[in-house]
């Protein structure tokens, strides 16, 4: 009997789901295990796994169209088995025909408002290029017919002295001092519209104040840049992670009190440790069979983190409308920049996890973000975030908070120049600026400082991480 695959719920907050790309055709053979298509969620962009054996019998949604959680995506079953029409979802567009059908007048109508000025309509008015004063010409039903007049009647109808033109394009010929004698009419008849107004040549009128006259005059001499290419107005439809990020940033921003905190910090240390922890770790992985690990920057900033907020716990909280809840672990969320938006996977009990166990987290969740392969749950859960763009160039910039999370620290690249080292000296030297975004409601400028200045040592003194 055949299965119908169904749009699974891949996020907490999901709702709908998109089918980015199917990965097999009608007729393939499918296993357990086997990935069908790529679904697009409010979160991420995810595989679709199938599990059953068979063949891919229909597909029910194709690739761009969206689809409710539970509803059928494609049908799989023994090769040869008929599919039920019973399991085609309905889907808007098909509800739409159907209304369509059923008040076709309806469809035939089309309204346009544009100023609150009246659309064209058939009555035309004709303007005599003596007086200028409109006189309307209406259409005169055929008595003797059932058929609607010929529109070659209202131009026998009017005078050849006369000027065909339509109330809204006379309004917007007066509002731009055109000589409407000297249009050329694109509607039925000659007559003049809208369009025609629009498309008008003012390259002949003669600018009457001296200042447009001035402005003509320069405008003519110079040269009218050519497109380079790069740029092409276009409407892309917005994603489901798109729409997610702009609706938690917005009611962060609004709803959250944020208050920012910057410092400046001595990577001198910081840098010299990486350097020598991953030579390290590639003699041990030369002399054994230790695995090469490469650890970045990041990776001891993610650690320093961790161990900094033991010292402040206050920093690890929540708020809620009740009750402000203290997390009893530390689980670190990062940015992942991916294409179509950002993601934020979460490193679990990141104060019980060594240097060497979070930089492989980090890693492997990297990988997964970039292979669609993260799972909603390891996007969930997390008590603080650092977010990164100094492998960008950017100097310093501030986060904003990750709800629920009272903080987010926002680290900046390593920049050179002029420190003071520890004999008193001024020397060449690299630093980082960090950034604090903080709820105001949960942490106090005091306790962000006292964060942000522990932090600060411990990435001055990465030794002391590992004590």
């Amino acid at each position: 009997m055949p299965t119908n695959i169904e749009m699974p719920k891949l996020s907490d907050t999901m709702t709908v789901g998109t089918v980015v790309k199917w990965h097999k055709q009608v007729g393939d053979k499918v296993v357990n295990g086997d990935t069908l298509a790529e679904i697009e969620t409010d979160k991420a962009t995810m595989e679709l796994e199938n599990f059953d054996d068979g063949t891919l019998l229909k597909i029910l949604v194709e690739e761009g169209a969206e689809a409710p959680i539970g509803s059928p995506l494609a049908v799989v079953g023994e090769e040869g088995e008929s599919v039920e029409e019973d399991s085609m979802p309905v889907s808007e567009d098909s509800q739409d025909e159907e209304s369509s059908l059923a008040s076709p007048l309806e469809n035939n109508v089309e309204t346009t408002v544009e100023d609150n000025t009246p659309e064209e309509v058939n009555t035309e008015v004709e303007v005599s290029s003596s007086t200028g004063e409109p006189e309307l010409l209406q259409n005169e039903p055929n008595i003797e017919s059932d058929l609607p007049p010929q529109k070659q009647e209202i131009e026998n109808l009017a005078p050849k002295n006369r000027t065909l033109i339509s109330p809204l394009a006379k309004k917007m010929a007066s509002d731009r001092n055109l000589d409407i004698s000297k249009l050329k009419g694109t509607g039925p008849s000659g007559r003049i519209v809208k369009k025609d107004i629009l498309e008008a040549d003012y390259s002949d009128e003669e600018p009457s104040d001296p200042i447009d006259k001035m402005v003509s005059a320069v405008a003519l001499e110079q040269p009218v840049p050519k497109s380079s290419g790069l740029l092409a107005e276009k409407s892309v439809p917005l994603s489901g992670m798109r729409t997610v990020i702009a609706k938690r940033l917005t009611e962060s921003k609004t709803t959250i009190p944020h208050f920012y905190l910057q410092k400046e910090i001595n990577a001198e240390p910081l840098l010299e440790a990486r350097i020598a922890i991953n030579e390290n770790s590639k003699l041990q992985s030369e002399q054994s069979d230790f695995p090469y690990n490469k650890v970045s920057v990041n990776d001891l900033i993610l650690k320093a983190s961790a161990e900094a907020i033991k010292w402040h716990p206050e920093i690890n909280t929540s708020w809620g409308e009740e009750k402000i809840t203290h997390h009893g672990v530390v689980n670190l969320a990062f940015g992942v920049a991916i294409e179509g938006g950002l993601l934020t996977p979460v490193i679990n009990h990141a104060e019980q996890l060594s240097l060497l166990e979070i930089s492989l987290e980090a890693k492997s969740l990297i990988q997964k973000a970039r292979d669609k392969k993260l799972l909603p749950e390891a996007m969930s859960g997390s008590t603080f975030t650092v977010t990164n763009l100094g492998m960008f160039g950017i100097d310093f910039f501030s986060g904003i908070i990750n709800p629920p999370n009272a903080a987010i620290l926002s680290v900046g690249s390593s920049i050179n120049k002029p420190v003071v080292d520890k004999n008193g000296d001024i020397v060449s030297g690299k630093t980082i600026t960090l950034g604090l975004s903080c709820d105001h409601r949960l942490v106090d400028g005091a306790i962000g400082a006292s964060f942000l200045k522990t932090l600060g040592n411990y990435l001055e003194n990465p030794v002391c991480m590992f004590g």
